[in-house]
């Protein structure tokens, strides 16, 4: 078509009244449109693409028109298929994800069932471990170690009560029996005597409490007070004279330097005191303590002169109860509970106490972060 919208030629068999020019383009650009209502061919939608050029007798817009109709009937057995099809592909895809989730989740299920059915009185028991070496045998297996470790908390619990029961059993017992024999013999019963031996066993009971209550609170996590600013070599140097007090053994204090630590003094005023009674209780006539900080890390050393510890016991000796020797703790008055305060409060301070290789006596190193 010209400019005046005259048809010029046209592809055979369209007369020149049926006219494509339906759009202009604006400029020397083409222009892309679907129309529904052009005045021939079967009907239906046509794609035209209006493109302006040049002749020798001037410029014309060369109209193109195709049907569209191959694309509207490949929707439309499209659109058939998807209906038909999509259904049954859904439910292809449902029964597959169906069974396949469920196979895989059986061994889960089974998991499940066997850890429903492990009770307090049965944690002894594990759950089968599939030989798949994937995230469904991890899983068992990490079931697994959490009833090892529940296990071995029962077992502790467990132990930690009977251990306190006996301890506690114990004075009770003989401040009962120091009362019946005084109640039985009374005109020859020495009643100081009496007296003191139920204050010893009532301090012994005092103790036990106060540790147990301690061990607890511990336990529990319960809140402590914020760490402040402690001179440690102050603590230990009134601990050594406590010692001294005593008459019975010499305490050399030679290497004490100062040393400062953040922390809770109460607490580690304790665990210092623990260490002290201990190296007492087993001393045959001297402790040695050393005392050293440098910009990172604070050294307590407390040593003694006694039977020592054979190395086999010497991670043994900072469990709860934990006695080496159950005569020699009973007649000393130790309950075993001194050294696991001790590790507590020091490891909750952010160090670490051990009991190290000794030439002779029993050697306690204790390291703190120093301030």
């Amino acid at each position: 078509m010209d400019d005046t919208g005259r048809v010029v030629a046209a592809t055979a068999g369209l007369r020149r009244d049926q006219s494509l020019g339906r759009l202009r383009p604006p400029g020397p650009v083409s222009e892309i449109r679907t129309v529904d209502d052009l005045p021939f061919g079967e009907g239906g939608s046509y794609r035209i693409i209006a493109l302006p050029t040049s002749t020798p007798a001037g410029p014309v817009t060369v109209y193109v028109a195709a049907s569209l109709s191959p694309v509207d009937d490949a929707v439309d057995v499209l659109q058939g298929a998807l209906a038909t099809g999509a259904p049954l592909l859904l439910a292809i895809v449902a029964f597959t994800t169906w069974t396949v989730t469920g196979r895989t989740l059986r061994p889960v299920d089974a998991i499940r069932a066997e850890v429903a059915d492990i009770s307090e009185r049965s944690l002894d028991r594990r759950v089968s471990v599939p030989a798949t070496d994937d995230e469904i045998s991890r899983l068992a297996g990490t079931m697994n170690m959490m009833l090892d470790r529940l296990d071995a908390a029962a077992e502790r619990q467990r132990r930690f009560v009977a251990d306190a029961s006996h301890e506690l059993q114990t004075p009770l017992a003989a401040a009962r029996t120091d009362l019946e024999v005084a109640l039985a013999h009374p005109d020859r019963t020495d009643w100081n005597d009496t007296a003191a031996d139920l204050l010893a066993a009532n301090g012994r009971m005092e103790r036990l409490v106060r540790d147990l209550l301690f061990l607890a609170r511990a336990d529990a996590g319960a809140p402590r007070p914020a760490a402040r600013p402690v001179d440690l070599d102050d603590i230990v140097l009134a601990e050594a004279g406590r010692i001294r007090g005593g008459g019975r053994l010499r305490v050399d204090t030679g290497a004490v330097s100062a040393a400062a630590v953040d922390g809770r003094r109460d607490d580690l005023t304790r665990a210092v005191r623990n260490l002290f009674d201990n190296a007492e209780r087993y001393a045959s006539s001297l402790i040695s303590v050393e005392l050293s900080s440098d910009d990172h890390r604070v050294t307590l050393v407390v040593q003694d002169d006694g039977p020592g510890i054979p190395p086999a016991d010497r991670q043994r000796v900072f469990e709860r109860f934990a006695r080496l020797d159950d005569d020699r703790s009973h007649r000393t008055g130790g309950t075993g509970l001194g050294l696991a305060i001790a590790t507590e409060i020091v490891e909750a301070h952010g160090g670490s106490m051990i009991a190290d290789e000794s030439s002779g006596g029993a050697r306690f190193v204790v390291r703190l972060p120093a301030r």
